[in-house]
Formats: C-alpha cells, sequence, structure tokens
C-alpha cells in the first residue's frame, strides 16, 4: 500500500543522470491526448473499487467533460499532459487512485535552469506558515504566516494547487503538498518565476517583501531534506528505548534482522517503556508492520477486521500480463466475476516468543505524514490496545481505498495508481478519519525540533 511519492528519488535523478536531461521535453498531438484521457475516465470506472465513495458520479462526469473541453492545443507537452489528466484522477478524492508529481518533467527543468519560490510552507490551524527559508532574505522568519504571492491569497493559490492533489479530506491534501513540497506544485501550477512579491504576519505585524526565485538545484534541492524521513534507529532515554522501524518496505531480511536485533538491545536494557516512531512514514507493507508488533502483541492478531478486493475485466487483463497467476491472490482476480467483490482473508499473525516479547508500556508516535501502512499499524495497534497512540491525527485514513495497482496511459505513458480494494481497520470503524492519538501532542512545521517525542519524553520523565 506505500505511496511512490518518496521525492529524494528527484535528487538521484537530477545528480545521475545529467546527459539525459538535456533533451527537450516530449510533446503529444491533441488526438492523443484525448485518447489517454478517454483510456483514463473508461479504466477508472471499470477498475476502482468505489469511483464515487467520496464524489458524486454526476460531479465526477461533469469534471471530466470541462477538462476534456478546456484541452485546446494542439500540441501539449508531458507536464501540462499530466496536470490535465490529475485533475480528472483527483476529484475522486481518494490518495490511493493518483498520479505522481510530474518527475521527469522536473528533472528536466532542472537542467534548463529552472528555478523555484523559496519557502517551504506547513499547513496548521488554517495558516500556511513559513518552515524553511532557502531566500537570501534573512528578516522573513521561521513560523510566520504567508498571506499572498504576488498578489494572490494563499487560499485561492491553495485552490489552484488541490486539482492536482489525491486525498480524501482538504487536511490530507495539506499534508501532501507539504510532503511533496509547496515550491514544486507551485512551478507545476504558475510556471517559472523570477521574483516574488509576498505578504507576510509575523508577531500580529504585516509586511510586503521581495524575494527572488533560487536555483533548483543547488538553491533548493542541495540544501534541504524530505519530509518522508523514516530511518531504522535505536536510541535510549535512561529507561526508555526509542525504535523508528524505518518505512515498511524495501529489503525484508534486513529489517527483520534489524527489528530482532534492536529488541535483544532492548531486552538487555531492561527498558521499561517502548516508543516505537511512525512518523513522517511512508508505509509499505503489512508483513513489516506486522513483524514489528508481534514483538509487542500479547495474542495473535490481523491487521485489518476486512480486506475486500473488487475484480473487472480492466484488472484481470492486467493481472494476467503482469503477475503470476498461480499465487493464490491473483487467481482469485480471474476467478470472480467483472465487478465482483469479495473477501480476501489473512491468517491471524502470531507474536513472538514468550522469551523474546517486550513486556513493558508501548508508545507509538505518529503525525500527519504517517502513511499507509503506518496509519494502518497505528490503528491495528490502538484497537488490540498493544500500545498508546501519541502525536496528532494521521492525514491518511486507516480504514481506506487502497490495494494499488498500476498501470500506463497508452500514448503519454503517464502512470496511473487505483485503489482496487477496501481495508477496514481492526475495530471496524468506517467513519472517515486518520488515528487518534490517545495523547494528543502538535507536530508543529514539520522540523528538526521534535515536539511530540519531546512532549512524550517529557510526560514519562
Amino acid at each position: 500500500m506505500k505511496h511512490q511519492y518518496i521525492l529524494a528519488v528527484f535528487l538521484f535523478l537530477i545528480f545521475s543522470q545529467y546527459s539525459i536531461a538535456q533533451q527537450s521535453e516530449k510533446k503529444f498531438g491533441r488526438n492523443e491526448i484525448i485518447e489517454d484521457l478517454e483510456y483514463l475516465n473508461n479504466s477508472l470506472k471499470d477498475a476502482h473499487y468505489n469511483l464515487y465513495a467520496y464524489t458524486s458520479e454526476k460531479d465526477f462526469s461533469e469534471n471530466y467533460q470541462n477538462v476534456k473541453q478546456s484541452i485546446a492545443k494542439d500540441s501539449v507537452t508531458l507536464l501540462q499532459a499530466t496536470t490535465i489528466f490529475q485533475k480528472v484522477i483527483s476529484v475522486v478524492n481518494n490518495g490511493h487512485t493518483e498520479i505522481d508529481f510530474p518527475g521527469a518533467s522536473y528533472r528536466t527543468y532542472a537542467y534548463s535552469g529552472g528555478t523555484l519560490f523559496p519557502l517551504e510552507i506547513a499547513f496548521e490551524h488554517n495558516k500556511s506558515l513559513i518552515r524553511k527559508n532557502f531566500s537570501d532574505n534573512s528578516d522573513i522568519k521561521i513560523g510566520s504566516e504567508i498571506i499572498n504571492i504576488n498578489g494572490i491569497l494563499m487560499k485561492d493559490i491553495l485552490a489552484q494547487i488541490y486539482p492536482q492533489v489525491a486525498a480524501e479530506r482538504t487536511y490530507f491534501k495539506n499534508a501532501k503538498i507539504e510532503m511533496i513540497s509547496f515550491p514544486r506544485l507551485y512551478w507545476q501550477v504558475f510556471g517559472k518565476q523570477d521574483n516574488f512579491q509576498i505578504e507576510i504576519r509575523s508577531n500580529g505585524a504585516v509586511k510586503k517583501h521581495s524575494i527572488k526565485a533560487v536555483n533548483l538545484i543547488e538553491g533548493y534541492e542541495t540544501p534541504r531534506d524530505e519530509v518522508l524521513n523514516a530511518q531504522m534507529k535505536l536510541k535510549f532515554y535512561k529507561n526508555t528505548a526509542y525504535l523508528n522501524p524505518g518505512d515498511f518496505s524495501g529489503d525484508e531480511q534486513k529489517y527483520q534482522s534489524f527489528i530482532d536485533s534492536a529488541f535483544v538491545e532492548i531486552k538487555k536494557r531492561n527498558s521499561k517503556n517502548l516508543i516505537t516512531d511512525l512518523m513522517n512514514n511512508a508505509g509499505g507493507n503489512d508483513s513489516f508492520s506486522n513483524y514489528l508488533v508481534s514483538y509487542f502483541a500479547d495474542k495473535p492478531f490481523k491487521w485489518n477486521s476486512e480486506f475486500t478486493l473488487k475484480t473487472s475485466q480492466f484488472l484481470k487483463e492486467h493481472t494476467r500480463k503482469h503477475n503470476d497467476t498461480a499465487n493464490a491472490y491473483f487467481q482469485k482476480i480471474l476467478n470472480y466475476k467483472d465487478g465482483e467483490i469479495y473477501n480476501f482473508e489473512f491468517d491471524d499473525y502470531r507474536p513472538q516468543p514468550k522469551q523474546k516479547i517486550f513486556t513493558g508500556a508501548v508508545y507509538v508516535l505518529v503525525n500527519r505524514q504517517s502513511y499507509s501502512q503506518a496509519a494502518v499499524a497505528a490503528a491495528q495497534i490502538q484497537d488490540y490496545n498493544f500500545g498508546t497512540i501519541v502525536g496528532e491525527e494521521t492525514g491518511d485514513f486507516p480504514t481506506l481505498y487502497a490495494s494499488q495497482f498500476q498501470y500506463s496511459l497508452p500514448n503519454t505513458g503517464i502512470v496511473v495508481k487505483v485503489s482496487k480494494g477496501q481495508i477496514v481497520r481492526v475495530n471496524g470503524s468506517k467513519k472517515p478519519e486518520g488515528v487518534i492519538p490517545d495523547i494528543m501532542i502538535k507536530d508543529h512545521l514539520l522540523d528538526e525540533e521534535d515536539e511530540i517525542l519531546n512532549g512524550l519524553l517529557k510526560k514519562l520523565n
């Protein structure tokens, strides 16, 4: 279920493929774009588990027709095409049904001497707060509220960015904008701009500033860190162990070895408390999160109460081409009638042997950047009373339309990701909400100051 938004990959592309990126961006004819648009529309209707869960059929169809009619140019770039298709898929309002930020176009722009708006933004309490300042204006203070850019109010700027971002609600859209990064998305929607007139509010006073754009590579990408930054880490604070398992994906054997060794050390230290950090976590697969939970679970457990899938003609064709149809999971897709929804059962996951299990108090840290399986795992731990959840509400829902599969549009090759299943959290709740912590602590500005961890340590000590 992992989101493919780990945008550090852009840095790899930017710095390792310079010669490739010199070429100008490919263009497509209007008819090719219309064909791909119709393909996207039909495939979503056929393959999505519940296309109208968060939008009406009327709104979806009207938006599709409006987007289609807006295509007036005879020649469309890959960036323009991506922006067009995102406007169709984002109306589904499903975070796992999406078209990613246009990384290839961004790379091309980088090598053409591209520049970006130099302020990163966090969204808190209906305010746009400056979280990073890469400009040469030191008078702009971190935490100040940005009111407008070039005379356009932030709420109106966001209204133009939202159609490029797939999410169930505004809270989650804002979290995704923080994660993808506001300057990247501002460039996608508004294009290259060399100078910005901004108005900010700081300590009750409103001031205007003029700032220059910064070079995309040296001035923006090089000095910054991605929001999704979960890394395997084990630390100790007196009688409390701190464990960050990293994302729930990658080399599973390496992951399990790290978790095994971490709990050996935690046992050796006789730690009374365990803090498991799922903040800024991209999610991944249940086999990873279950293995972690097995070290402090006191009974057999599952990661959901219900997991259902919808098969379709489109999904069947995709499965035959790309998956091992001898596998029971993919075999079931082919065995049911087109459009049929069916249940897929998971066996109980057993805890580790008693001598290995951590029996102290468990605390799990989450924030609005705890995605997909990270949110699902936090809900699982909460619902089984395996631990106490600490932090702020997750952007992603723990009951969600997911089980993502992906395919490419035939002419442009743009990758589409679609939810073919529904996962219901362990307690059976289908409320459209994130994981609500037992102890609420706000993650202010998503910066290096870790309010959630420090706030919990203060309570424990």
